[in-house]
């Protein structure tokens, strides 16, 4: 088949370590680039000169542009983007810049690709010499712009001349694509792209949240396997393209590596199980035999991204991944052809997503150009494939319906000693429905994690008793509370010990909130509030202070550290004459505000508008 012959030349490919992109051309002088000439700018890979320094070249060893050999010949790009297969050696980029308007400007060099090792930036020849060391081996506050890209300033003074030099060093394929734009463009660029980001993974998380409530509902497993699916593949792209770096470990310079291979295995099993599940594989079949050693396969190599070397496990995880999604191509076209409906979506799903990984793959490990454009090739294959799948789960639930409806049509026929029977089935299947249905709706009301309301009860409730409180006259306080420094105890102790703590935190208000119709919620993180009908302000002020208090006196204790004790900052505000929820609400989180800026632990109460 097609796919197998592609997955073929892929593993050829990365054997041999042949690069198609890899640029070769005479030495010379790098040309000087006008920045600001757009146009110029635009050609930039014209102006762009590298030096590739394997191990033992002099050029490999030095750590400053200074040490390189006086006679060192640069080779130009001769405007081709610099992409390399996965290498030990040390790449030189260098680029000589001037600005020949008549006024000082700036521009930021722009480089287009996230999973880089280490990475040194000199500019020197100008007013101010520079120089940034950063990359995957460094805090991402190295990079002193909070961006999943890297930017590099350039500023350069009216008809002023420097020269831009790069170090670029990773144990993985390099790509190195260079842009260099004023502020106004990258702020223009980062502004669509964030869109469209937000938009995807928000679809993603969507789905994914519907599944999982799917199976929470139904039981059915392949609901869960495939919301673990889409979460695990979020996650995948999210470290590839940088923002998991960004936002989930910035300081954790080793496993920037290390969770890409791991990513790639964690999707691989989900997609294994997930296949497993929805193409209804028969036991002890070859198919399902194959796919059982996939899961296993990707489990232990999940393990191992933790013990192999980055650049053996990226290579296995890959070919390992390619290979799971062939054979699960394969497995739902073999299930399609015997008659099962639903694997025809699953086909159709898969087969823009195995074109859309291999190419992803090939542009990851340096075989193809502009990495940006196949991070969003992949993430439309992605979305693509997303909404068949799902539109495949439907299909099969409306087979799965038909079914029960053509069972329900024959026991209508059947003898009258059978009505009975089936009846009795008919009952027992809805009184597992009700249940459900009562299962689901307490599950959109309450917290999963603490036993709480949730967020979507505070929303449902708080109108209500603004307009009893307003038509009876009695009081209605609001309060709200926040774990103080929350994000530093998920930071040093692992999210696992931070629901650890919600809980406890959830323990004392329940210990506390004793009146019937007081109601304590959490409505999102290690945020809470309280609604309190028929309290005053300094009832709920009270109230407040008792479980500050019981905070303050009550420890956590952790796995290697000792005890840990987590404080909480409150507001709280009471409702006014011809005030609405959401007057109320906001007068309360900026009574919290005062408390968290005022130092925290404390409880400020909401002053009346003049």
């Amino acid at each position: 088949m097609p796919y197998l012959r592609c997955l073929l030349v892929f593993a050829t490919l990365m054997i041999t370590g042949f690069s198609a992109n890899e640029t070769n051309g005479a030495t010379g002088d790098c040309p000087v680039l006008d920045a600001s000439n757009a146009a110029e700018r635009d050609a930039l890979m014209h102006y762009v000169c590298f030096v590739a320094a394997g191990p033992g070249d002099e050029a490999h060893s030095v750590a400053d542009p200074s040490e390189l050999p006086g006679n060192q010949q640069w080779t130009p790009a001769n405007g081709h983007d610099l992409i390399f297969s996965q290498t030990d050696s040390v790449y030189w980029v260098q680029l000589k810049v001037s600005n020949l308007s008549d006024a000082r400007q700036f521009w930021y060099l722009k480089l287009n690709y996230p999973l880089l090792d280490q990475i040194g930036f000199w500019i020197s020849g100008n007013s101010a010499d520079q120089q940034i060391m950063t990359g995957d081996q460094h805090p991402f506050a190295s990079r002193g712009i909070d961006y999943r890209y890297y930017l590099f300033p350039v500023t350069l003074n009216a008809g002023e001349n420097a020269t831009v030099t790069l170090r670029i060093q990773s144990s993985g394929a390099l790509n190195v694509p260079l842009s260099l734009s004023t502020p106004d463009v990258i702020i223009a660029d980062s502004n669509h792209l964030t869109l469209a980001h937000g938009l995807f993974y928000g679809a993603l998380a969507i789905f994914a949240i519907f599944n999982l409530l799917l199976y929470f509902s139904s039981g059915t497993i392949y609901y869960f396997h495939n919301a673990f699916y889409m979460a695990s593949l979020a996650m995948f792209l999210f470290a590839m393209g940088g923002f998991a770096n960004q936002y989930f470990w910035p300081n954790s310079t080793g496993f920037a590596n290390t969770s890409i291979p791991l990513l790639i295995a964690v999707c691989t099993l989900a997609i294994t199980l997930f296949g497993r599940s929805f193409l209804d594989i028969s036991p002890d079949t070859f198919a399902d035999r194959l796919l059982k050693a996939q899961a296993w396969l990707s489990g232990a190599l999940a393990l191992l991204a933790f013990v192999l070397p980055y650049s053996l496990s990226i290579i296995i995880n890959a070919i390992v991944g390619l290979s799971s999604i062939a054979s699960l191509f394969i497995t739902g076209f073999i299930r399609w052809r015997e008659g099962y409906m639903p694997a025809k979506w699953y086909v159709l799903a898969w087969s823009g997503m195995l074109a859309g990984t291999l190419i992803y793959t090939l542009a990851a490990f340096g075989y193809l150009t502009d990495f940006l454009a196949r991070e969003i090739f992949m993430q439309v294959a992605v979305g693509t494939q997303v909404l068949l799948l799902n539109y495949a789960i439907v299909q099969r639930w409306r087979l799965l319906n038909q079914k029960l409806l053509d069972i329900e049509h024959d026991a209508r026929i059947q003898l009258e000693q059978k009505v009975h029977e089936r009846t009795s089935q008919l009952r027992s299947t809805m009184r597992e429905l009700e249940q459900a249905n009562r299962q689901l709706a307490a599950m959109s009301l309450n917290d999963s994690l603490t036993g709480l309301h949730n967020r979507r009860h505070m929303d449902n409730l708080l109108p209500e008793l603004c307009a009893e409180s307003r038509r009876t006259g009695q009081p209605l306080t609001l309060a709200l509370l926040d774990a103080d420094h929350f994000k530093s105890v998920n930071d040093r102790w692992g999210h696992d010990f931070g629901d650890t703590c919600l809980k406890h935190i959830a323990e004392i208000l329940s210990r506390h909130v004793k009146r019937p119709r007081d109601v304590a919620i959490r409505f999102g993180g290690e945020e809470f509030a309280l609604l309190l009908p028929g309290t005053e302000a300094a009832g709920a002020l009270r109230l407040c202070q008792r479980i500050l208090e019981d905070m303050q006196q009550s420890v956590v204790k952790t796995a290697t550290d000792g005890p840990v004790t987590i404080t909480m900052s409150a507001g709280t505000a009471t409702l006014l004459q011809n005030e609405d929820d959401r007057e109320l609400f906001r007068r309360a989180d900026e009574a919290l505000y005062r408390a968290k800026v005022g130092g925290r632990n404390q409880i400020i109460q909401a002053v009346e508008p003049d």
